[in-house]
C-alpha cells in the first residue's frame, strides 16, 4: 500500500484503539504542533501572502458599537486549526505506521529451526556397523 494510501485509510479508520491513541498523543504532541504552526509555519506562508496573518482573517457580520463588540465570523482560525489537525494526524499516523511495521516484522521473522533429535542408541550402533564396514 503507498503511503498516502496508508494516511487515507488511517484518518478514515473507525478503530476505538486508534482513536484512543490518536488523543492521547495529539494531546501530548498539541503544544509543540501549536508552537511550531504559530511560530514556525504560518509567519513565512503569511510573509508569502502579503503580510497576512491567518489569525486577522474575519468577516464582520455585525459592526461594533460603543456597548457591543463587534459580531465576527473568524475563519483564519479556523484554517489555522485545520493546519494544526493536519500536522498531529500526520505526526500520529507516522508513528503508528512505524509500530505497525516493527510488528509485521516481529510477526515474519522465522522462528529459529529446532535442533535436530538425538539419535536414538540404535540409531548410533548402526551408524558405528557401517563405519567399521566402511574401514
Amino acid at each position: 500500500m503507498s503511503f498516502t494510501k496508508d494516511f487515507r485509510a488511517f484518518i478514515m479508520r473507525g478503530n476505538v484503539v486508534d482513536l484512543a491513541v490518536a488523543v492521547v498523543i495529539g494531546g501530548a504532541f498539541g503544544k509543540i504542533v501549536t508552537s511550531f504552526v504559530n511560530d514556525i509555519l504560518m509567519p513565512p506562508l503569511g510573509l508569502l501572502l502579503g503580510g497576512l496573518d491567518f489569525k486577522d482573517l474575519v468577516v464582520i457580520m455585525k459592526a461594533a458599537t460603543e456597548e457591543v463588540p463587534a459580531v465576527t465570523w473568524n475563519y483564519g482560525m479556523f484554517i489555522q486549526n485545520v493546519i494544526d489537525f493536519l500536522i498531529i494526524a500526520f505526526a500520529i499516523f507516522m508513528v503508528i505506521r512505524a509500530m505497525t511495521k516493527m510488528q509485521r516484522k516481529k510477526v515474519e521473522e522465522p522462528a529459529p529451526a529446532p535442533a535436530p533429535p538425538e539419535p536414538t542408541n540404535e540409531e548410533k550402533l548402526l551408524t558405528e556397523i557401517r563405519d567399521l564396514l566402511k574401514k
